[in-house]
């Protein structure tokens, strides 16, 4: 395929900030230390946490918890993989430059682009979703009308600066982590007994066993909830691709890395936990308003849905911000290997990859167009083929981190600043359990499983064969330069 790989200094070559082979100044360091703390916490409390959280209730019952819990400890050790290679060489491109030099342009182009086609599908998703909010405390502007307005607002953000963006999502994070902080102490208290003024007669922890057990539907239903809520987590790498644009890019690797394990545990599994112990898993309620208005509602506290529903729009303007930054960052990475138009490798005299921003934007607006007019088909498709995605890209995190070790052991020993635990066995377990959760997908007709892996194993086959083909044209052009 290619010659033996070699590493590269943080800041320069792929995705680096400062390339000199780059129009304009190149990325800058335009990220703060409290930003990329807040993207860190911020980037694992995705929108879906709140919105899809009561399907997974109603599947497993308390038994969702373990599901949480399975993939959670899953995300852990892909960002533990992950954080050893972005410490010892902090990009832009993160693990799609990671997998450039591991294991080939092919496959640093395949997941580049396909992940690069997840958060523009994203982009409409939540567009779409903040529209619905919006569209309901002012009527006046119509659906498609608040989400121009969304996308216009949060494209000229990420235009102005890397700094803006990080302003704007330090806010958004901020109020989604005080939201859930506020709910587990308030649920907490309430589930004990002790919150002021409440006396809920459905909250106790005896809400986990009651009303058919722990598992009331058997322990098949955990891997079902698994299904459904592993894409909750999709955004956690956020904040390795974001350290490059930051001032210290290995020490803010090196905390995201570290502090993912409270993360989750606060914001997943204590949250949901605080759910099921305040309301049955099977109360009516939980489906029909969704489960933290819900269990706002059981605790008497005034206006829960226009609550909820402000710090969802919050998630979702978050989430979208983010994509929209993700998206072009991966696409300057892809511009700046020559797996994309150069001109997406651009910057401005401000470090903003503005060609790669416009064109993220363009098909989130295309994206947005097929959910208003054909959302059960074209839309449906975009939805489906990109919903593996996450999964496609954990996988290619472990099998480049069982080479980059090997490549940075030999040329960069003391850049090993996070070590993937019990290397390799804990990485082939991890590759594993991802395959086997993709063939656990394959059985699952209810939730339309088998036909988001089908469809995304096809538009990644097409992704992998321009790869291919792309690879042997430049493979024959050398040679032919090569006989002159």
């Amino acid at each position: 395929m290619t010659s033996q790989p070699t590493l590269t200094k943080a800041g320069h070559g792929q995705g680096g900030t400062g390339d000199p082979g780059n129009s304009g100044s190149g990325l800058q360091a335009g990220l703060k230390n409290r930003h990329l703390s807040m993207i860190a916490i911020g980037g694992v409390i995705g929108a879906g946490l709140f919105v899809g959280s009561s399907s997974g209730i109603a599947t497993a019952g308390p038994g969702i918890l373990l599901s949480y819990a399975l993939v959670g400890t899953l995300v852990v050790l892909v960002m533990r993989m992950l954080g050893e290679m972005s410490a010892a060489n902090p990009t832009s491109g993160s693990f799609s430059a990671h997998a450039d030099r591991a294991l080939g342009p092919w496959a640093g182009f395949s997941i580049g682009w396909l992940y690069w086609f997840f958060w523009v599908v994203v982009l409409a998703v939540e567009a779409t979703a903040g529209a619905k909010i919006l569209e309901g405390w002012i009527p006046a502007v119509p659906q498609w009308g608040w989400a121009l307005i969304v996308m216009v607002v949060l494209t000229a953000t990420n235009l102005v600066s890397v700094g803006s963006y990080g302003e704007f999502e330090f806010w958004f994070a901020g109020i989604k982590v005080v939201a859930i902080g506020a709910f587990i102490v308030i649920g907490g208290l309430a589930v004990f007994g002790v919150l002021p003024g409440v006396d809920s007669d459905k909250a106790g922890l005896s809400n986990l066993t009651d009303h058919g057990g722990f598992l009331p539907h058997g322990p098949g239903a955990i891997l079902t909830g698994v299904l459904l809520v592993v894409f909750s987590f999709m955004g956690s790498e956020i904040a390795t691709l974001a350290a490059g644009e930051s001032e210290d890019p290995q020490r803010a690797v090196t905390k995201s890395t570290n502090s993912i394990i409270w993360r989750i545990a606060v914001f997943y599994l204590g949250s949901i936990l605080v759910v099921v112990s305040l309301l049955p898993w099977n109360d009516k309620s939980i489906a029909d308003k969704g489960s933290y208005v819900a269990a706002l509602d059981s605790l008497g506290i005034a206006h829960a849905g226009q609550i909820m529903n402000f710090i969802v729009l919050t998630s979702v303007l978050s989430c979208l911000n983010s994509g929209l930054y993700t998206a072009s960052r991966m696409a300057f990475s892809l511009g700046q290997r020559g797996d994309a138009p150069k001109a997406f490798a651009r910057t401005t005299s401000r470090g903003v990859p503005q060609t790669a921003i416009l064109v993220s934007v363009v098909f989130g607006f295309v994206a947005v167009f097929f959910n208003y007019k054909f959302p059960d088909t074209v839309f449906l498709f975009l939805l489906n083929s990109s919903g593996a995605v996450a999964l496609f890209v954990w996988l290619v995190i472990c099998f480049s981190q069982l080479r980059m070790r090997k490549i940075i052991q030999r040329e960069a020993p003391e850049k090993l600043v996070v070590k993937m635990w019990l290397y390799p066995y804990l990485t082939w377990a991890t590759a594993a359990m991802i395959v086997f959760v993709l063939g656990y997908m394959l059985t699952d007709t209810e939730h339309d499983g088998r036909e988001t892996v089908l469809l995304s194993l096809l538009v990644a086959a097409v992704v992998l064969v321009i790869a291919v083909v792309k690879q042997q044209v430049l493979k024959g052009r050398a040679e032919a330069r090569a006989e002159l």
